[in-house]
């Protein structure tokens, strides 16, 4: 700022001089120049001591580098207390801070405070307010349906160590690391990326691109939970019978007092004809090549999800943060309702056996340590920009590390959890056929959900309240939720990311135009989903969720910690910590991001490359063309990072070296909460 520049221009030459009426002169000229001063988001303010705002020692000693680009020699807080014995004549700025310190001629303090004029970022108003959405956020749909699928897959308990490994030495970390960003910096995850290194600002784009992508799928799942609940107000429930207009001649019922009815592998259940016969409708569907027709009823559905989220976040945090009290905690208290009815069914104990029975010899498999890296990683979900936008909201001095192991460590119980809720019924539901346990569980995703889980609470007493509550439940996940692998986002906390990064980015166009601005990013989502509504939707949706978004999002989060690590560096970034929560993070969290979290990320990227999925939903077949459709999709989301770099080196001015230079230095931050001290030595 030339105001500024200007000003400590003039206070260099003041300080060659030693008497008093020169130094008086200068003031006058100072305070003369402050109210234009204001005008750039800073003041400066010179006085022969530290005034009331003013860092408790400073001393001309090395000094410390902070994310800001300027030198203090003492540690940084914001809210230090205040200094005695302030010199006579120092003059208080218009918040109380002050300037120079010291005797005249010799060492001198300037502290800079920089007071935003513009709009006051918004805040939580309760902590608990962010502690829910973040957990709500962690916790989704895939921790009550891959998890428990996952773990049984991969050795049952023996899982867990694994699990435990990669959730300690990579989602952990980079859980902390991004609640750490986004509250020091205060932006979201497109121009926070000018205070760490401004080359890498495609990363945010590329986050708001994958989030849309989720957002146009994710919600149909809701949309097919608020199907079935509206089915379930009927005292018969639609998915227990055989003889509606969808079922067909393999219709099999099966209830507990059905001793006489014979399972074969042509069987169907009412559930399963139910789920794809008349909610997907996928029999009227060939394939990707032909979609069919919209389902009009889905597209009612999904239009009041959509409604629902517009209402939680058109005004912010504000109204979020009252949501998620509903919406996080109510999920809880259903899954201990359905724990407690499933371990009393006759059979729960086979399910609890097959899902906790250890087997050691499958941790020497590869694939085992893929899924458990694949799963913690989507589970915890960073790289969304979720947790940028959410710790962006909050105070300054907020303890982000004690939240980060708090929310984190509730988002592996939840799924451990979740396993009991879910491998108590298919126990119940293996013994009313007469089957093993892993013939009942041999579906994965939605269909645990909408067909076995649907069709075990047809089969309990009080069918009808189970299954309001159970698809109640669905719906609250996924509106409190933002992503998972087999990807799940849930609606408010996705697009409150892409809302954030927006806003930050183009505030003066943007911030008086909230409500406008959120109801046409919705209107694009609802449009975007529409494919997913038509016959053949739910071969949309897998397509989406296996290829479009997972690679491309573990991609993105690799840049990311590259950037921040190595880039921006780690000890700096440890500074802003220390400045924040007042100490400095220890050498564990340190060698994680600067070397186990990209080699985390590295493994599961050239494993999903060495070892792609074999896609296949239903009666389809994946052709290989779909695949290549996938990646394009995935590619077009992270491609906007390299277009980005070449962008900003071909639009800086200089050599190619000072093009270079400045594309990777931090900009100054101008958030209020923070004040600069800089020591000059005259």
């Amino acid at each position: 700022m030339e105001t500024k520049d200007m000003m400590m221009s003039s206070m260099s030459t003041m300080d060659k001089e030693e008497n008093g009426g020169e130094l008086g002169k200068a003031r006058e000229e100072i305070e003369g120049q402050e109210e234009e001063t204001q005008q750039e988001n800073g003041r400066l303010v010179l006085a022969d001591g530290l005034g009331d705002r003013g860092p408790k020692s400073l001393t001309s000693g090395s000094g410390q580098q902070v994310s800001n680009g300027y030198t203090t020699s003492s540690p940084q807080s914001p809210r230090e207390g205040s200094a005695p014995g302030s010199a006579a004549g120092a003059a208080p700025g218009p918040t109380g801070g002050t300037g120079l310190t010291g005797p005249l001629g010799g060492l001198r303090t300037l502290v800079v405070q920089q007071t935003s004029l513009e709009r006051p970022r918004e805040t939580w108003s309760k902590k608990m307010d962010f502690l829910l959405s973040v957990i709500g956020y962690a916790v989704d749909l895939g921790n009550v349906w891959r998890f428990p699928y996952i773990c049984y897959q991969n050795g049952g308990g023996a899982f867990l160590l694994p699990y435990l490994l990669m959730a300690v030495f990579g989602g952990v970390p980079l859980f902390y690391m991004e609640l750490a960003l986004g509250q020091f910096h205060r932006s979201g995850c497109i121009s926070i990326w000018k205070h760490i290194c401004p080359i890498f600002k495609g990363i945010g784009f590329a986050i708001c691109i994958i989030a849309l992508y989720i957002a146009f799928y994710y919600n149909t799942i809701m949309a097919w939970a608020l199907y079935y609940l509206l089915s379930s107000f009927r005292p018969t429930l639609p998915w227990t019978t055989c003889t509606n207009s969808w079922n067909t001649a393999n219709c099999n019922l099966y209830l507990s007092s059905d001793h006489n009815v014979s399972w074969s592998n042509s069987s169907t259940s009412p559930a399963e004809e139910f789920y794809t016969r008349h909610v997907l409708q996928v029999h009227l569907s060939p394939g990707l090549h032909q979609l069919g027709s919209i389902s009009w009823q889905l597209a009612l559905c999904l239009l009041f999800i959509f409604t629902i989220v517009y209402f939680s976040i058109w005004k912010g945090v504000k109204t979020s943060g009252k949501v998620v009290w509903v919406t996080a905690t109510f999920p809880y208290l259903v899954l201990l309702v359905l724990l407690i009815r499933g371990a009393t069914l006759p059979g729960a104990w086979r399910g609890v056996v097959f899902y906790l029975k250890p087997d050691w010899e499958k941790l020497l498999s590869t694939t085992v340590w893929i899924d458990a890296a694949a799963q913690i990683f989507f589970s915890l979900g960073p790289g969304f920009g979720v947790l940028l936008a959410f710790a962006s909201y909050n105070p300054f001095h907020n303890n982000c590390y004690k939240d980060a192991l708090v929310t984190s460590s509730v988002n592996c119980l939840t799924s451990f959890l979740s396993g009991f809720v879910i491998f108590t019924v298919l126990g119940y539901m293996a013994e009313m056929r007469k089957q093993n346990v892993d013939d009942v569980a041999k579906d994965a995703g939605p269909s645990l959900l909408f067909i076995i889980y649907a069709e075990a609470i047809a089969n309990m007493p009080a069918a009808t309240f189970f299954a309001i509550i159970f698809f109640l439940m669905i719906i609250m996940l996924g509106l409190d939720s933002t992503v998972s692998l087999l990807i799940t986002l849930e609606a408010f906390a996705g697009l409150e990311g892409v809302i954030t990064a927006m806003l930050d980015e183009f505030p003066h166009f943007l911030a008086k135009r909230r409500e406008g601005f959120v109801l046409g990013l919705v209107c694009v989502c609802y449009l975007g989903a529409l494919s997913t509504l038509t016959y053949g939707g739910a071969f949309v949706v897998k397509l989406f969720e296996e290829y479009a978004t997972g690679p491309a999002v573990i991609t993105v989060v690799l840049l990311e910690v590259i950037a921040v690590s190595w880039f921006y560096g780690t000890n700096r970034f440890c500074s802003d910590i220390q400045v924040m929560l007042g100490f400095y993070p220890g050498v564990f969290w340190r060698v994680c991001w600067v070397a186990i979290c990209p080699c985390f990320l590295l493994f599961i990227i050239i494993s999903f490359l060495a070892f792609p999925p074999e896609v296949k939903l239903f009666h389809y077949q994946y052709p290989s063309w779909t695949t290549v459709l996938g990646y394009c999709i995935g590619v077009s989301s992270f491609i906007c990072v390299p277009a980005y770099m070449v962008y900003h080196l071909l639009n800086s001015k200089g050599t190619f070296k000072q093009r270079l230079l400045k594309s990777i230095t931090p900009q100054p931050s101008t958030e209020n909460h923070r004040d600069l001290f800089v020591t000059n030595a005259i």
